[in-house]
C-alpha cells in the first residue's frame, strides 16, 4: 500500500496534511493496466478520478489523441464533476498503475473531512484549468500555421 506521504507530491493532494491522506486513502482503490488495455471508454460510464502511480494513459475522442497523461496527472474527473458519459477513451501506452476515488468514496471524503473534499475539488479545478489551457495553446498554434 502506497504511503500517504507519498501521496503529497501529487497535485490532486496539493495542500493536504499526511494525517487528512490517511484518513481519505483507505477509500481510494489500487488499479493495475496492461500496455493497451482501456481504463474508460468514449460513450460509457465513469464514475472515478484516477492519478497515475505509474506508467502513461493516453485519451482520445473519434480516434483523434487529445492528451498523454504521465506519472501525477489526473484523468476521469470530467464525468465525476458533471455525471455525464466518457467524452473520451484512456487507453494504458504501457503497464501503468493508478490509485482511484470513486464518486461514493467523494461523498464519503466529504462526511468525513470536508476540508480535505474543498482541497480535492480546488486540486481538480486548477489540473482542469492547466489542461484547457495547454489545449487552447494547442489550437491556437494550429489555427497559425493553417494560415501560413
Amino acid at each position: 500500500m502506497i504511503e500517504s506521504s507519498a501521496l503529497q507530491k501529487y497535485s490532486l493532494f496539493g495542500g493536504l496534511l499526511d494525517d487528512q491522506i490517511e484518513k481519505i486513502l483507505p477509500l481510494m482503490g489500487h488499479e493495475f493496466y496492461e500496455e493497451g488495455s482501456d481504463i474508460i471508454v468514449e460513450g460509457q460510464p465513469n464514475d472515478r478520478i484516477r492519478f497515475i502511480l505509474e506508467g502513461r494513459v493516453e485519451v482520445s475522442t473519434h480516434g483523434v489523441v487529445l492528451y498523454e497523461f504521465k506519472e501525477g496527472d489526473v484523468f476521469g474527473e470530467m464525468e465525476i464533476l458533471d455525471v455525464m458519459p466518457a467524452a473520451a477513451t484512456a487507453r494504458a501506452l504501457c503497464a501503468t498503475q493508478v490509485m482511484s476515488i470513486s464518486n461514493t468514496a467523494l461523498r464519503e471524503i466529504y462526511k468525513i473531512d470536508s476540508t480535505s473534499f474543498a482541497m480535492i475539488i480546488m486540486n481538480l479545478a486548477r489540473d482542469l484549468s492547466r489542461r484547457l489551457r495547454h489545449l487552447n495553446q494547442r489550437v491556437l498554434t494550429t489555427e497559425k500555421n493553417l494560415r501560413v
